[in-house]
């Protein structure tokens, strides 16, 4: 017994330096939160409105709308916009193939641009190229003078095209000028099996391309990076399957060889060049990059498209709405009303029925609280987290998972202390056993929610992923505070001798004589 009592007396002092360690992680975030200017939660669709987009497909004429090709198109745009963050969007189609795209707060234009763009990626050869505005992308050969019956007759230039280049394709390269900004909207759907006329992303310069070689639906993964070797700003990284490394390095095979700009390789997105590099060698690594002075935004929301996929049909947008929110502000404060009576029934419950140690179970609820309201302040500008009232009902939630957890370890405690062990002894005895039920129990909601989190969409993503959340953070506090902090009040008198007040007298253990007096 006396080596338990000593082991437990070494306790304290790292037990004080836990709790410290974790004040001054607290106040480190709260800095760092106060410095990135996150003082505000940020609320989701259901309490404070947002934008609402209105995409309708393009359906050529005589042709039906195919439901299958919309149902795709609503899986891959409710994608992308899950990879924007925890924000709580909703994405759905109505009857006549038009898909509704809504996200909180006012981000109409991003939106827009990551949902509305088919993102059909293809690598083609570049058979010509000229100005924004040039008019044509032939040669012409020198006049020439004959004399024909003794008159001087001038014959007219003759036009010489480059290879892979005819009089249909020059007559739209001439036709296109990319200085209009009109036509470089992009979107268009193009045949991969024709060549393509098509402007840069700048309209500085237009191309005449060949039949594309390497798809989109060949690039296996996409990344956004920051290039600090060649100082390139951000690009896309993009790695091929084996079916478009084979394409890739046949292509930069074929076109090292060749004269400029017939050695170059256009990279089109959406019928738009996004650069158009030349070939010095084969590259049959199966990788590629896309570089074009992207922002960090611009090269996220491509690799995104890209990752997740080209949509299967062109999409125009309707109309762009501000909605209001859903549920208003009376029902708002009924859920925060609901979660504050909760909190105070748990709060009078440990007071009454536990007396001093109630002081434990109520400042572990503070810190819980705490460290998940900085947790929402933090991951809303770090992965665009929106707190929804099914988040909101997750919180709640967690305040019933804190409370099991103190209260497990509690009932350990008096359990060790009934059996004869001074609190010191007790305090790591009881943690000791109590720990694995605590974890068991959280891992059981980690899992419950992961699966929930997965599985689901919309609202009940956010139930889940708050749950979770603040499952966690029950660990942290169970583990940080509520045990060290126990581990120091052991020391204190008022708990170690056992006052009435303490939750942890003899008369509160239910420990009796046979005639009926508390033994001391």
């Amino acid at each position: 017994m006396s080596a338990n009592i000593s082991k437990a007396t070494k306790k304290p002092a790292k037990s004080g330096r836990t709790l410290a360690v974790l004040l001054v992680i607290l106040i480190a975030f709260s800095a760092v939160a106060i410095f990135q200017g996150d003082t505000k939660l940020k609320l989701g669709l259901d309490l404070r409105g947002g934008t609402s987009v209105t995409l309708a497909p393009k359906v050529a004429a005589g042709t039906k709308l195919d439901k299958a090709a919309v149902d795709q198109a609503v899986a891959i745009i409710r994608q992308r916009v899950n990879s924007l963050g925890v924000a709580e969007s909703e994405v759905s189609s109505q009857s006549n193939g038009d898909i509704i795209v809504s996200v909180p707060g006012n981000s109409s234009s991003r939106v827009v641009d990551l949902v509305g763009a088919t993102a059909q990626l293809r690598f083609r050869q570049v058979l010509a190229v000229g100005s924004g505005n040039a008019k044509s992308a032939s040669t012409s050969s020198a006049t020439t003078t004959t004399t024909k019956n003794g008159k001087k007759v001038t014959s007219a230039p003759a036009a010489s095209y480059p290879n892979g280049v005819d009089a249909s394709l020059d007559a739209q390269f001439k036709n296109l000028d990319c200085t209009l900004a009109a036509n470089r909207q992009g979107g268009a759907i193009d045949d991969p099996a024709a060549p393509l006329v098509s402007c840069s992303r700048d309209g500085s310069a237009k191309y005449i391309l060949a039949p594309a070689e390497v798809e989109g639906n060949q690039v296996s993964k996409a990344s956004a990076v920051l290039d600090n070797t060649n100082g390139n700003g951000w690009m896309v990284l993009l790695s091929f399957n084996g079916a478009g490394t084979t394409a890739f390095g046949k292509m930069t095979s074929r076109v090292t060889s060749l004269a400029s700009p017939q050695n170059q390789a256009a990279i089109v997105l959406d019928g738009l060049v996004v650069s158009a590099p030349r070939i010095n060698e084969a590259i049959n690594s199966g990788s590629a990059q896309i570089t074009g002075n992207f922002t960090q935004t611009d090269s996220t929301d491509l690799a995104n498209k890209l990752k997740y996929g080209a949509l299967p049909l062109a999409l125009t947008v309707q109309e762009i709405n501000q909605i209001s929110p859903t549920l208003g502000s009376d029902q708002l404060h009924a859920g925060l009303l609901a979660g504050l009576i909760g909190l105070i029934l748990v709060v009078l419950y440990s007071v009454l029925y536990y007396r001093g140690l109630g002081l434990v179970s109520v400042g572990s609820l503070v810190v819980a609280g705490s460290i998940t309201f900085l947790s929402f302040l933090l991951l809303a500008k770090w992965i665009g987290f929106t707190l929804t009232l099914a988040g909101i009902a997750g919180a709640i939630v967690s305040i019933g998972i804190t409370a099991d957890s103190f209260i497990v370890y509690f009932e350990r405690l008096r359990d060790e202390v009934r059996d004869g062990r001074s609190l010191r002894t007790a305090v790591e005895t009881g943690w000791q056993r109590a720990r694995r039920t605590i974890l068991v129990a959280d891992f059981v909601s980690l899992i419950a929610a992961a699966l929930l989190y997965f599985f689901a969409v919309g609202g009940v993503r956010g139930f889940a992923f708050t749950l979770g959340l603040t499952t966690f953070v029950d660990l942290i506090v169970v583990f940080f505070f509520t045990k060290p902090f126990v581990t120091l009040l052991s020391r204190v008198g008022f708990y170690a001798h056992g006052h009435r007040l303490s939750g942890l007298s003899a008369k509160s253990l239910g420990v009796l004589t046979v005639d009926g007096k508390e033994v001391l």
